[in-house]
C-alpha cells in the first residue's frame, strides 16, 4: 500500500466509519481487503489492486480524506503507454439485410453486429412506428376530450416550401423539434407535431414555368391559367412529397395523418374566410403605393429579399441581359438653376430614376443652398420644372448635401419627404414589364436606360463623376432579379391595431420569446409596425375573393369600388345594396392577384389542440412568420396561436462563414447521413446553376473542407450534434468531424450494450425494486444526469442535455462503471459471496442501461429503439412496446433513489483534478469525489496549492466581469455577441 498524508483536514470532524469504507471499495477492488486506520487530521488508508492505484477523497464539510491503493506504474511501463498509440478504423458500413415488410417491426432476435453502423441501425425502424402510431395524440388513450392530467403539447411545424430540399436549416429545426417532442410524448402528455407544406407561390411557379419552357417551348401565357394550374398539380403530385421522406430520414415524429397542404381545400377556405371578415372590417383594404417588384416575376413580392452587399463597383448578372449589370457606384449629374448659370449637382445609385425626378430637396440649415429658396430647375430631357424643397430629410453630410427626389420610384421619398410636401407629384417611369415609358427612354428596359442616360449627361456635360459607393442591393431570393419599386394598387393589410396586441402580449407575460435577447428586435418591429402588402401578382396561390364592381359600365379604381364574397353570387348582392341598385345592373370581375397566405394554418381538433404550446423555428423569420401568426391569432380567434416562442441559431459553417453555394461549404444533411465521396460533392456543383468560376472556387473550398469527402455519420450523430450545437445565441459554427465524433459516441455505445447484455446473462430477470446496491457511485451519476436533463429540456438547454447524457455514458458509465464490475462479474462463479456481489452489479447495470437509453431516445432515436429493444423488461405486463412510448426518467424513480451526488475524472500528474471534479451539487452537507489515476501518484498539496492561486484569479475575473454587466446601460449599449460571450464566460468560470 502507497501512503498518502493529507494534513489540511479539520480535526474537530468526526472520524469516517470504516463500514462506508468498505461499501465503497467492494464495487471496485480487484481483490483483497480494504485497510483502515484511525481516522483523525493526518491518517493513511485505502485497499489494493492490482491493475490501478485508485484514490478516494471523501469530503464533510470541509474535511477531505484521501485514501490510496496499489502501486504507482513504473516509468518504463509509462513510457509504454505513451508510444502506444491506437490504430485507426475504418468506418465499416453494415446493412440490414433481414426481410422485414414496411410497417412490421425489425428483426430484434438475431445477435447484434460487432459494431454500429448507421444503415444498420435506422433500417425498418421509422414505418414501424408511423404504421403503430405511436406519433399520434390519440395514442394510448381513449378520446381526445378526455382530460389528461399531464398536459398537453401541440407544435406546428414551420412549414418548408413544396420545391423545397432539405438543407441543414431544416435539420437544425427538426432535431430540436422532435427531441421537444418525444420528451413530452414520453413525459405522457398528449402530443401532437402537426406537419404540412406551404405551396410556395412563386417558387413553385418558376419551377413549372421553367419545366414547361424546357420540355414543351410553352409558356405560362402560352398555356392560360387554368391548363398551368393543371400543370401544378400534376408537378406537385408527382414531386411535391420529397421533402416528407427527407424528414421522416431525419426520424421526426410527425403525425402525418393531419399532414396540411396550403393548397388543400380547407386551407382554402380558411384564406378565403380569413380575407372576407377582414375586408368587411376595413382593416384589408386597397391602396396605390410603391411595392417590391419583381420585373422577371411580374409580381409584387414580400419583404424577405436576399440582400447583396458590395463594397464598390461589382457587375452582376441580371435575367434577360446578356451583359452584367454595374452596381456599388454612385453616379454625380447637375440640375440647372431656371435663369441662371448656376446648377445643383446631385448623386444617385440608379442614375436612370432621374427621368421620374420631381424636386431636389436641401436641408433647410444648409448655407451652401440658402439662396436657392423659390428657385426651380430645369430638367435636361424635357420641359419640366423642378423646385428646390428644404426639408430635414436630407443629410447635410452626405454627397453635396443636395438630393435628388423620385417619389415613384424610391422608398424614402416615397414615404418619407412626400408625404410632408404638399402637391409634389409622382411620375412613373416603367410599366410592369418593365421597359421605360418616358419619351426620352421608350421602350428600353431599365438598365439600358440607365445606359442611354449616362451618355446623354456626359454629351451635355451635365455629368460629373462616378465613384465607388459600398451599398446594398436588394435581390429577389426566388428570381435572382435586382428587386424594382414601382407604384402599383395593391391589397394591405392595416397591422397598427393588430401590431400592438401583439406587442403587448410579450410586455405582459402572456407570450414568451426565447431568448429574451430577440425582444428588442420584437418590439421594434411591432412598435413601428407598416401595414401589410398581401397581394402576388400570381396564378399559382389563393385567389383573392374580390371582385371589381362596375354600375352601367362606368368605373373607377377606387377601394369603393371592390367588393370581397364568398362566391360570384354574394358578391353582387354586397354591391348591389352598397351603390342601391337592382342587381341586374352590376357587372363584376375578379381581380387576378393571388394572396399570401403563409400566416394561415389548419389545425384539427381546433378546441383541444389551439391554443398551441410552442412555436420553434431560426430567429431570421421573427416578423416575417412568428409575428404575423400571432397577429393574425389574435385577429381571428381573440387568442394567442401559442404560449412560447423558442427561436434557435443560425447554421454556418466550421469557419463562421454563412452556409453559400459559391464558397462550396452548403452541406445537404442527406449527404452527412450516408456519406459522400469529395467527387460527390463536386458533381453537385457542376449540376448547380453556379457560373463556371464560382464553381471553381466552390471546389476549392470542398477540397480544402472535405479533402476526404464526408463520412457517413448517420442520423442519430447528426441530430445530436446540432442540439449540442445549440446554445441560446445566434450562429452555429458547424463542424462535420465534430458529427463524426457522435458516431463514435454510437459505436461506444452500441459496445457498451453489448458488453453489458452479454454480462446479464440469458436468464437475466430485472427486479421490479432494485436492490440497495453496494455501489451508490453509478446510480448517483445517473440521478444526477436524469436532474440536468429535465432541468435542460425545461430551459430549452440542449447543450446542458447533450453534456450530461455524453458525460453520463461516455465518461462514467463506459470508462469507470464498466471498469470497475468487470473483475466483479469475471469472479462470479465463485462463492456465494461473489455471486450476490454480481448480482447486485448486474442489477445496478441494467437500471443504468434502461435508464441512460431513455434519457437519449428523444436526440438519438434510431439507436436507442434498436438497443432498447434488445433489453429485458422489468414487468413484461403492459410493457410499452417501443422506447418512443416508454416514460421518461424523472429524479422520483425508485431505481436511482436519492444518493450522494459523486464526481468521476482521470487525472495525470501536474493536473488539477480538483477543479476538474468539484463542479456540481453538494448533498446533506457532503461530497465524495472518486478518482482513478492510471499514471502515479500525485503531488495534493502542490495541486491543492495550484487549484488556490486558480481560484483566485477566477474570483478576480469574476467580480470584474459581473461589474460590468451590472451596470445600467450594459444591455442597451453592449453588442447582443458581445453579452453573449459574456454570458459563456460567467457559466465556464462557475463550472471550473
Amino acid at each position: 500500500m502507497v501512503p498518502v498524508t493529507l494534513n489540511t483536514a479539520i480535526k474537530s470532524e468526526p472520524p469516517l466509519d470504516n463500514g462506508a469504507v468498505n461499501g465503497a471499495a467492494n464495487g471496485c477492488a480487484d481483490e483483497g481487503t480494504a485497510i483502515g486506520e484511525a481516522l483523525n487530521s493526518d491518517f493513511q488508508i485505502g485497499f489494493r489492486n492490482r491493475n490501478e492505484f485508485n484514490v478516494f477523497i471523501y469530503f464533510r464539510t470541509l474535511k477531505v480524506y484521501l485514501f490510496a491503493v496499489g502501486p504507482p506504474k513504473t516509468e518504463a511501463q509509462l513510457k509504454k503507454e505513451k508510444k502506444a498509440k491506437p490504430e485507426k478504423k475504418e468506418l465499416g458500413v453494415i446493412t440490414y439485410s433481414i426481410p422485414t415488410p414496411a410497417g412490421e417491426k425489425k428483426d430484434v432476435i438475431s445477435p447484434l453486429p460487432d459494431s454500429y453502423s448507421p444503415q444498420y441501425v435506422e433500417a425498418a425502424w421509422y414505418p414501424w412506428w408511423e404504421n403503430q402510431g405511436f406519433f399520434k395524440p390519440e395514442y394510448g388513450r381513449k378520446s381526445l376530450s378526455e382530460p389528461n392530467p399531464r398536459g398537453i403539447f401541440m407544435m406546428c411545424i414551420p412549414p418548408p416550401n413544396v420545391t423545397g430540399s432539405l438543407h441543414l436549416g431544416h435539420a437544425l429545426t427538426n432535431a430540436i423539434q422532435d427531441c421537444l417532442t418525444r420528451w413530452h410524448r414520453m413525459r405522457g402528455e398528449t402530443t401532437l407535431w402537426n406537419p404540412g407544406c406551404d405551396h410556395a407561390g412563386i417558387a413553385t411557379q418558376v419551377v413549372v414555368e421553367k419545366k414547361l419552357m424546357r420540355e414543351r417551348g410553352l409558356s405560362r401565357h402560352d398555356l392560360g391559367r387554368e391548363k398551368f394550374i393543371e400543370e401544378v398539380w400534376k408537378w406537385k403530385n408527382e414531386k411535391g412529397d420529397r421533402i416528407y421522406h427527407q424528414l421522416k430520414k431525419l426520424g421526426s415524429s410527425l403525425d402525418w395523418e393531419r399532414a396540411c397542404f396550403t393548397m388543400d381545400p380547407k386551407l382554402s377556405y380558411a384564406v378565403q374566410e380569413a380575407f372576407i371578415r377582414m375586408h368587411e372590417e376595413g382593416v384589408i383594404y386597397r391602396s396605390k403605393r410603391l411595392v417590391n417588384w419583381s420585373c422577371t416575376l411580374n409580381s409584387a413580392i414580400s419583404d424577405i429579399e436576399v440582400s447583396c452587399e458590395l463594397n464598390g463597383r461589382t457587375l452582376l448578372p441580371v435575367p434577360g441581359y446578356k451583359e452584367k449589370v454595374e452596381f456599388g457606384v454612385l453616379v454625380s449629374f447637375s440640375y440647372k438653376i431656371e435663369g441662371s448659370d448656376e446648377e445643383v449637382i446631385v448623386a444617385t445609385t440608379r442614375i436612370e430614376t432621374m427621368l421620374g425626378d420631381t424636386a431636389v430637396a436641401v436641408h433647410p440649415s444648409d448655407p451652401r443652398y440658402q439662396h436657392l429658396k423659390g428657385k426651380t430647375i430645369i430638367h435636361p430631357f424635357c420641359d419640366r420644372k423642378m423646385p428646390v424643397v428644404f426639408d430635414e430629410f436630407v443629410d447635410i453630410n452626405f454627397g453635396t448635401g443636395a438630393v435628388k427626389i423620385t417619389p415613384a420610384h424610391d422608398h424614402n421619398d416615397y414615404e418619407g419627404l412626400n408625404l410632408r410636401i404638399c402637391g409634389l407629384p409622382t411620375r412613373l417611369l416603367a410599366t410592369p414589364c418593365p421597359t421605360f415609358s418616358h419619351t426620352f427612354a421608350q421602350g428600353l428596359k431599365r438598365f439600358d436606360a440607365r445606359k442611354a442616360v449616362l451618355q446623354a449627361l456626359k454629351d451635355r456635360g451635365q455629368f460629373k463623376e462616378i465613384k465607388d459607393n459600398p451599398m446594398v442591393v436588394p435581390v429577389c431570393s426566388r428570381s435572382k432579379d435586382i428587386v424594382e419599386p414601382l407604384l402599383k394598387p395593391q391589397w394591405y393589410v392595416d397591422c397598427t391595431e393588430m401590431g400592438k396586441q401583439a406587442a403587448d402580449a410579450v410586455r405582459d407575460g402572456r407570450l414568451k420569446i426565447i431568448p429574451d435577447h430577440h425582444l428588442k428586435t420584437w418590439f421594434n418591429w411591432m412598435d413601428n409596425i407598416r401595414d401589410w402588402c398581401i397581394s402576388r401578382q400570381l396564378w399559382w396561390g389563393h385567389r383573392i375573393p374580390a371582385y371589381f364592381i362596375t354600375v352601367d359600365h362606368s368605373s373607377d379604381t377606387d377601394g369603393h369600388y371592390w367588393v370581397s364574397g364568398r362566391s360570384e353570387e354574394e358578391a353582387r348582392e354586397k354591391a348591389a345594396k352598397r351603390f342601391n341598385v337592382s342587381s341586374e345592373r352590376i357587372s363584376l370581375r375578379q381581380g387576378k392577384q393571388g394572396i399570401f397566405s403563409e400566416l394561415l394554418w389548419c389545425i384539427e381538433d381546433l378546441n383541444v389542440f389551439y391554443p398551441g404550446t410552442l412555436l420553434e423555428t431560426g430567429h431570421d423569420i421573427l416578423f416575417f412568420w412568428v409575428a404575423r401568426m400571432v397577429m393574425m391569432g389574435l385577429k381571428l380567434t381573440g387568442k394567442l396561436p401559442f404560449r412560447e416562442v423558442y427561436l434557435h441559431a443560425v447554421v454556418r459553417d466550421a469557419h463562421g462563414r454563412k452556409m453559400s453555394k459559391s464558397l462550396g461549404n452548403v452541406i445537404d444533411p442527406l449527404d452527412v447521413i450516408t456519406g459522400i465521396s469529395l467527387e460527390g460533392l463536386h458533381n453537385q456543383l457542376t449540376d448547380s446553376n453556379l457560373d463556371p468560376l464560382e464553381i471553381e472556387k466552390a471546389k476549392q473550398g470542398q477540397k480544402s473542407d472535405y479533402p476526404s469527402g464526408i463520412p457517413e455519420c448517420g442520423t442519430d450523430a447528426l441530430r445530436f450534434a446540432l442540439c449540442a450545437y445549440t446554445s441560446q445565441g445566434r450562429d452555429i459554427n458547424l463542424d462535420v468531424n465534430r458529427i463524426l465524433g457522435y458516431r463514435h459516441f454510437c459505436n461506444k455505445l452500441w459496445n457498451a450494450v453489448k458488453f453489458a447484455m452479454k454480462a446479464l446473462g440469458e436468464n437475466f430477470a430485472p427486479l421490479e425494486k432494485s436492490q440497495s446496491v453496494s455501489d451508490r457511485w453509478i446510480l448517483s451519476r445517473l440521478s444526477a444526469a436524469v436532474v440536468l436533463c429535465a432541468s435542460g429540456f425545461e430551459a430549452y438547454d440542449f447543450p446542458g442535455i447533450t453534456t450530461a447524457i455524453y458525460n453520463f455514458w461516455l465518461y462514467e458509465l463506459c470508462d469507470v462503471y464498466l471498469e470497475c464490475v468487470k473483475p466483479v462479474l469475471s469472479r462470479s462463479d465463485g462463492d456465494s459471496d461473489a455471486q450476490s456481489q454480481a448480482d447486485v452489479c448486474r442489477q445496478t447495470l441494467y437500471t443504468c442501461l434502461d435508464v441512460g437509453l431513455r434519457l437519449l431516445s428523444p436526440i438519438m432515436p434510431f439507436v436507442t429503439e434498436e438497443l432498447f429493444q434488445r433489453l429485458p423488461r422489468r414487468s413484461t405486463k403492459d410493457s410499452p412496446p417501443s422506447i418512443s412510448v416508454t416514460s421518461y426518467p424523472e429524479s422520483s424513480e425508485k431505481a436511482l433513489g436519492r444518493f450522494v451526488f459523486l464526481f468521476i475524472c482521470y487525472i495525470k500528474p501536474g493536473e488539477f483534478f480538483f477543479n476538474i471534479c468539484i463542479y456540481g451539487c453538494i448533498t446533506e452537507h457532503f461530497l465524495n469525489v472518486f478518482v482513478i489515476q492510471r499514471l502515479g501518484l500525485i503531488d495534493i498539496e502542490k495541486e491543492v496549492a495550484k487549484l488556490t492561486a486558480k481560484k483566485g484569479e477566477l474570483v478576480k475575473q469574476m467580480d470584474k466581469l459581473s461589474e460590468k454587466m451590472a451596470k445600467n446601460d450594459y444591455r442597451e449599449k453592449v453588442p447582443i455577441k458581445v453579452q453573449e460571450m459574456d454570458a459563456e464566460k460567467v457559466r465556464g468560470k462557475i463550472m471550473k
